[in-house]
């Protein structure tokens, strides 16, 4: 079968939407000098192709839907291992810290070294878990209803938690990074509970597998001004790379933070 659609054209259009971007008919049609009826058939034929949602006036990327926390654990854990080892490496004695919920930042706890002079706060159900069996290390618990896909607690209470507190060090768990759209999460509830997280941190730092520089979430957290490190992996496709740094981002390598160490 041939391809309905001019490939320059086709290419623009899935690449803006894989970048997160919102296509709209009539400024595509006069950036191609064609009709607006030629770019609806165009995102007609994507959306039967279910790589967009057709809206008025245009279309939409997809969103990639989030596992609950309990899928994630486990899944890709050497990547994880070689971010949480960099995390270890940042971490300073004395500091107050903050574990966000979320699979990377559990592998942290693992690598925790015995003689860590620190206190840990989490939100997290799992973390606060695994840092109970070591039985080492001094944890503050965050409660309220916990969100099965965040795997935690980030309603009202939580936030309100958050707010009371003057945290050295906050490692966030993101969805996703765009240089256009910042750091974002799937969960409206947990947006807002990590955009508090920040703003009561001194330090914030992320730690970012390489997939997640192409997902697209619909809660902005904040931006490359909003965060003080991204630790990515050391095989980071070029493009994302500069793309994040242009952007504003400061990036770290997971093998310069462990090196350096």
């Amino acid at each position: 079968m041939s391809n309905p659609l001019p490939l320059s054209r086709r290419d623009v259009i899935e690449a803006r939407l894989a970048e997160g971007r919102q296509i709209v008919a009539a400024s595509l049609a006069v950036e191609f000098n064609v009709s607006e009826d030629a770019v609806r058939r165009d995102l007609r034929a994507l959306a039967a192709e279910g790589k967009c949602r057709r809206v008025y006036g245009g279309a939409l990327p997809l969103l990639t839907p989030s596992q609950p926390m309990a899928t994630r654990v486990g899944q890709e854990s050497g990547r994880k291992k070689a971010l949480a080892k960099a995390a270890v490496a940042m971490i300073e004695a004395g500091e107050f810290l903050f574990f966000d919920s979320g699979s990377t930042n559990l592998a942290i706890v693992d690598l925790l070294p015995k003689d860590l002079k620190a206190t840990i706060a989490t939100n997290s159900i799992d973390i606060a878990s695994a840092i109970m069996k070591r039985g080492d290390i001094p944890l503050v618990l965050i409660g309220g209803a916990v969100d099965p896909v965040v795997g935690g607690s980030v309603d009202a209470s939580a936030v309100a938690a958050i707010e009371a507190m003057n945290i050295d060090r906050c490692f966030l768990g993101v969805c996703a990074v765009s240089a256009r759209n910042g750091i974002s999460v799937y969960e409206h509830a947990d947006a807002i509970f990590k955009r508090t997280l920040l703003k009561r941190s001194a330090a914030r730092i992320a730690l970012i597998t390489s997939e997640k520089f192409h997902e697209r979430a619909p809660h902005r957290i904040g931006g490359a001004d909003d965060i003080d490190w991204l630790v990515v992996e050391d095989d980071l496709p070029a493009a994302d790379e500069k793309a994040a740094s242009d952007a504003g981002f400061s990036l770290v390598k997971a093998s310069d933070v462990t090196s350096s160490s």
